[in-house]
């Protein structure tokens, strides 16, 4: 892992100079009395449940635009502490500092409840909302699922030592455990990355040392998902939700016929995927795959991507889609807004953070193959997004999971077709089981979490679970999803997926991401040159409309599973073509 010690480490100074620097606390104190005036404007205002009174209008122009200043200011101070401590879960200063932030949003939630009733009863019209309208529209669905609102503000209070401790308490945890392997002691982000080797042993090798390193940390991580999940499921249960998932679709801006449909395509196309996993075993000389060669490289060119290489061929590609985009990434790139290196206290994972004007930071753990190329694109669609995002105001600039992902999916799509284009037969082969490899992650590994997160929440409901059950419905999950097309399997991804802690069903926004973008892809095909400002558009707006709305601008029926099955038509494709190759 020694490559790995000239991966670059972020700049955080174009955000805030440090934690005692004046525009750090300056910029804190300002929050606390913007949280302050909101307050003001509540009482001034009488903001709660009441029928719709003269003044509105005004009251809505105001407490808009306060909330926009507030949420400009939340992004900029979390995207700076949440950079800290998740390269540094040590860092005792930003850990105290993040959780006095977190007290002080308790005040905006304690709002929140005021604030839902309040519009629910508004008229869009005679307070002039125009895109704001979408906030009155959800604020009526979200009214119904109310507390009172003394219990909303003490759910509020309880948060910080309830579910979100324990999601902190997963991510400090795990960010700390490291194993040895070989001889050599490294963090578990470094392990996990192991599993990209060339090399069986050390694979197998990485694999064995990383279940021991869950397991030994396995109760910990076991208190974290079922405290979790148990406040989850009593929320949604005193809310009114039909089940734990409701929440999500409502959150996602989707149906659940939408999600149904997408599912029932997934769930079709798991043989073709073991036959993927099959084709894989064979092209690596083994009689079936086992878990520790799911990211194992295939085929004979085992060229790794450096760091420079994999930047200059995603600028290249990307800018013959659209220029702003490949501007994006580079200035990314050059302005030290990404952080690469994997390192004892560092989370395991990638992500873009947007902080406000169209600007993003990427954390990231680089591996040097095309797969860590891949996941660069990826996030630099994120990065991509925000951008197109600039000109909305913070409440607007916030789209769902589901259509977060469309950008990032576009971006790996147009590089692993530049970079199948470009290589050899053997390359090819390569290149082509990489990105089958994250498309199996985002079909098959996805619908086992979405398996296992469903099992959890109804047996949540009676009791706590034990990590060895956990893990029990960890494995039914996988064996429903990878069926024979594995012959070992990953029981502890309950406690290597951060996903689980702090958010629900984050799981299947994933899948809609991939399928959606690939459907996006061929419709620019189709379209050529007038694809770019359509597309641009959606991004700019997925915080406007609902996904079946702005699907519905490209002819898309996301209902109708017939659109989900045209997405996953190209991967069918892919597997055939990848079956070819190996021969």
């Amino acid at each position: 892992m020694n490559l790995t010690a000239q991966l670059p480490r972020w700049n955080l100074e174009p955000l805030f100079k440090g934690l005692q620097s004046p525009d750090f606390l300056e910029a804190y104190a300002r929050l606390e009395q913007q949280i302050a005036e909101l307050e003001a404007l509540f009482e001034r205002y009488q903001v709660g449940a009441r029928p719709m009174r003269e003044d509105d209008p005004a009251a809505f122009a105001a407490i808009i635009e306060q909330l926009n200043a507030i949420t400009l200011s939340q992004s900029r101070i979390n995207t700076y502490l949440y950079a800290l401590i998740s390269t540094d879960s040590a860092n005792e200063e930003a850990q105290a500092r993040y959780s006095l932030y977190r007290g002080l949003t308790v005040r905006l939630q304690k709002l929140r409840p005021r604030l839902t009733t309040w519009l629910a009863a508004l008229d869009p019209e005679a307070v002039k909302a125009g895109e704001y309208r979408i906030l009155i529209e959800e604020a009526r669905v979200q009214a119904q699922h109310l507390m009172s609102e003394a219990e909303e503000v003490l759910a509020a209070e309880l948060s910080l030592s309830g579910g979100s401790a324990f999601a902190r308490l997963h991510s400090d945890v795990s960010s700390q455990i490291t194993a040895r392997v070989r001889g050599e002691e490294l963090p578990i982000s470094s392990i996990r990355l192991l599993a990209f080797d060339p090399d069986e042993a050390t694979r197998k090798a990485a694999y064995e040392a990383e279940l021991e390193a869950w397991r030994a940390h396995q109760i910990p991580l076991a208190a974290a998902l079922n405290g979790w999940k148990g406040q989850q499921s009593t929320l949604n249960r005193k809310r009114g939700w039909a089940d734990d998932l409701e929440s999500t679709l409502f959150a996602n801006r989707i149906t659940r016929r939408a999600l149904e449909a997408m599912q029932e395509v997934m769930e079709a196309s798991f043989p073709h995927w073991r036959r993927y996993f099959r084709a894989k075993a064979k092209a690596l000389g083994k009689a079936g795959l086992d878990w520790w060669d799911l990211f194992a490289p295939v085929g004979h060119s085992h060229s790794r991507w450096s760091w420079e290489a994999g930047r200059d061929f995603i600028i290249e590609h990307l800018a013959s889609f659209s220029p702003a985009d490949a501007e994006v990434a580079r200035r990314m790139y050059a302005e030290g807004r990404i952080d690469a290196e994997p390192r004892k206290g560092k989370q395991v994972g990638a992500y873009c953070s947007h902080f406000g004007g169209g600007e993003s930071l990427i954390f990231t753990n680089y591996e040097e193959s095309f797969g860590g190329v891949s996941t660069m694109a990826h996030e630099l669609g994120h990065a991509y997004h925000n951008y197109c995002l600039r000109s909305k105001p913070p409440l607007l600039a916030r789209g769902p999971m589901t259509l977060a992902e469309t950008a990032s999916i576009m971006n790996e799509t147009i590089i692993t077709e530049a970079a199948l284009r470009k290589a050899s037969e053997a390359e090819q082969l390569t290149l082509l089981e990489g990105n089958l490899q994250d498309a199996a992650q985002v079909i098959v590994d996805i619908h086992s979490r979405f398996l296992f997160e469903r099992a959890v929440f109804e047996r949540r409901k009676e009791r706590e679970l034990s990590a060895n059950e956990f893990c029990a419905l960890m494995l039914e999950a996988q064996q429903a999803t990878y069926g024979d097309g594995l012959a070992s399997y990953h029981p502890y991804m309950w406690a290597v997926k951060g996903h689980y802690y702090g958010i629900d069903f984050y799981n299947y926004p994933y899948a809609f991401g991939l399928l959606f973008g690939l459907a996006l892809y061929k419709k620019q095909l189709e379209l050529g040159p007038d694809f770019l400002p359509q597309y641009e558009d959606l991004l700019a707006s997925v915080g406007v409309y609902p996904a079946k709305e702005l699907a519905a601008r490209f002819g898309f029926d996301l209902e109708d599973p017939a659109f989900w099955q045209g997405g996953m038509d190209v991967l069918k494709g892919r597997i055939e073509r990848f079956e070819r190759l190996v021969g």
